[in-house]
């Protein structure tokens, strides 16, 4: 397992990676057409991807009152200007120095709300008492959960929440496939989707005051749509599926670990 200073050597790299927009393989651009090609149309149809923001929007709660981390937030996320608005204070960091020059320009009409480029795990990023930190798709470029953990808690006010989305590798054919994948993907360094393990480190660390399994039964909506039956039908199964998984992972372990993606609210302990 990697320590801190392992850690940031291998975010130099990534940040060298998104600000040069560097060209993924072969191997790498066949997932990705695949997780924001197909999967992502079936996303969209049965309004997974809307249902899991309007969640967090619901999550978030009142932001008047509160010091938000919009973590690894790029150029901006779907709700970073939402909380740059609206949350009594509001930082955006990440890696990409370029990608954060494009985020404070957008932040201009906000006094309250600024960007810096910086890694979350170094010396340099002193600020804490967070009482939301926002973290998504970004807890799985971490390898080492509990230096991650143990910096969360360093970050969060007294109270303080997370709001988290992630990729789960606990499927048994996701986990398959994402294993023989991972010797050609150009970015295998930082990317380590949830594990179970990795999900009982958070349940430990953490008070999960919610959490949404999503792609279980629904990621096999995959060869629905090459069913001769009608549009309408598909959507249908598929928004079944997906209610399924958005409802019974809120308690069931097993439902959860059949999904592809996992959203939690979280509080301090």
């Amino acid at each position: 397992m990697k320590t801190t200073e392992a850690i940031l050597e291998t975010n130099k790299k990534q940040k060298e990676f998104y600000n040069n927009n560097s060209k993924q393989n072969f191997f790498t651009t066949i997932w990705a057409k695949f997780r924001n090609g197909l999967l992502n149309t079936i996303r969209k149809t049965i309004g997974i991807q809307d249902q899991a923001y309007l969640l967090h929007k619901e999550w978030f709660g009142d932001l008047s009152n509160k010091k938000v981390l919009d973590l690894g937030c790029y150029s901006g996320n779907y709700w970073s200007l939402y909380l740059a608005e609206n949350a009594k204070g509001y930082l955006g960091i990440d890696l990409s120095d370029v990608a954060i020059a494009k985020l404070n320009a957008r932040l201009k009409p906000f006094p309250h709300a600024k960007a810096e480029a910086v890694d979350f795990l170094s010396d340099d990023f002193t600020e804490k008492d967070f009482d939301l930190i926002y973290a998504y798709g970004v807890l799985h470029h971490f390898e080492n959960t509990n230096i991650l953990i143990d910096k969360l808690n360093e970050k969060l006010a007294p109270k303080g929440e997370i709001i988290s989305y992630d990729p789960l590798q606990t499927s048994w054919p996701i986990k398959i496939i994402r294993t023989l994948y991972r010797p050609f993907q150009s970015d295998a360094a930082w990317e380590w989707p949830f594990t179970k393990k990795t999900f009982y480190q958070y349940q430990k660390a953490f008070t999960i005051l919610d959490r949404r399994g999503l792609l279980g039964k629904s990621k096999w909506n995959v060869f629905v749509a090459f069913l001769p039956i009608s549009e309408e039908k598909k959507k249908q199964i598929g928004q079944q599926w997906h209610q399924h998984d958005w409802e019974k992972s809120r308690t069931s372990n097993r439902v959860l670990f059949r999904c592809m993606h996992l959203t939690m609210l979280m509080k301090k302990k």
